[in-house]
């Protein structure tokens, strides 16, 4: 009975400093983005490219803190200082990934304007499932850091400097594989290479974490699971897209539905997503 009852005490505990850790990744975004009056977008001008940025946030949030609390107890007190030591990092990291990525990988325009000014829907996607990808890559970051020169904490920063470098790989790759120019056309507002584009994003992070949740070994080691996992999802991009086009889209070409025609059919793009982010996960078990 004793051992039932320290059980809920504890996970009570840990609730309530993930729930502290989510507060304070909610201020600490406000003071990432001053100029963003939250309340304002989210309510009074009902601002849906916004909210969809802000919630990719918080699930990239969510796997973020998540990464603070896997892996084998460490002793109560341990644990929970390791929540709010590692919680703090993964927080901090989110936020700094957020702009990063809006002046690296889609730095074609301001993102900002495109999703508070102009409401472009399809900036707010990509921006959204940037969060969720970084998110990923923090949860293998911080859950695999084991003890690389320099101590746990600068491995573990170092994990997640090198899956931003992949992301702008995959963002690279991903555009060269597409007959179209995908910031063009997120430019213009077309949500469906948004969210295609959003999809390839989060797969490709789901292999990073994967790779980088192995206990730390070797720098070589690390380098070399990582590269493997990566180098496959991307060659496993373009045969995806010809799949979608060829089964799950039947009779339909997915350019087609994406971009030539007056109304881009987010569906389409879609399932087109969903085959990436699918395709990651099979990886991941097969490997």
């Amino acid at each position: 009975m004793t051992n039932i009852v320290d059980g809920i005490i504890a996970t009570l505990l840990y609730l309530a400093a993930s729930f502290i850790l989510f507060m304070v990744g909610k201020v600490v975004y406000q003071l990432f983005h001053p100029k963003i009056k939250v309340n304002h977008e989210l309510v009074e001008k009902d601002n849906f490219a916004f909210s969809v940025a802000y919630v990719g946030y918080f699930i990239g949030l969510l796997l973020a803190i998540g990464s603070a609390l896997l892996g084998e107890s460490d002793g109560l007190w341990n644990d929970l200082m390791d929540i709010g030591v590692y919680g703090t990092l993964a927080i901090l990291l989110l936020n700094l990934s957020i702009i990063i990525n809006d002046k690296i990988i889609l730095r074609h325009f301001s993102v900002k304007k495109e999703i508070i000014e102009e409401g472009n829907v399809g900036t707010g996607v990509v921006e959204g499932a940037m969060a969720v990808a970084t998110g990923l890559i923090i949860l293998g970051a911080i859950h695999g850091e084991g003890h690389g020169d320099g101590g746990p904490i600068v491995t573990a920063t170092l994990y997640w400097l090198l899956g931003q470098g992949l992301m702008f790989v995959t963002a690279l790759v991903y555009n060269l594989i597409t007959p179209y120019n995908i910031h063009d056309h997120i430019k213009k507002g077309n949500v469906a290479v948004g969210i295609g584009f959003a999809g390839a994003l989060i797969a490709i992070a789901n292999l990073i974490r994967f790779a980088l949740m192995h206990d730390f070994e070797s720098w070589i080691i690390t380098l070399e699971d990582v590269g493997i996992d990566v180098a496959i999802g991307l060659v496993f991009l373009p045969i995806v897209r010809l799949l979608a086009d060829k089964i799950l889209l039947p009779g339909q070409r997915l350019t087609d539905e994406i971009v030539n025609q007056e109304h881009p059919n987010n569906g389409a793009a879609l399932v087109e997503a969903f085959a990436y982010i699918g395709g990651s996960v099979l990886i991941t078990w097969a490997l």
